[in-house]
């Protein structure tokens, strides 16, 4: 298993610190600024979920569509 670089290592460690230190902010926030952001994150990451996963599919569709088999 190779060595990740210092830089990476780095990025890692600041990402979960951010994840982790916005958890314990919400807990300490207004509930309902809490209850509209945790939507607004759900209903982001959804969507951002869906696009990749159309796109993945759309990507491996066949773009010819010359001399493939029909059905009639």
């Amino acid at each position: 298993m190779a060595k990740h670089s210092l830089r990476q290592r780095v990025i890692r460690f600041v990402t979960a610190l951010a994840v982790g230190g916005s958890a314990f902010q919400l807990s300490g926030c207004d509930p309902a600024v809490r209850d509209t952001l945790l939507t607004g994150l759900e209903t982001t990451t959804q969507s951002l979920s869906s696009a990749l996963i159309s796109a993945f599919f759309l990507s491996l569709e066949d773009d010819d569509t010359s001399g493939g088999l029909t059905t009639t």
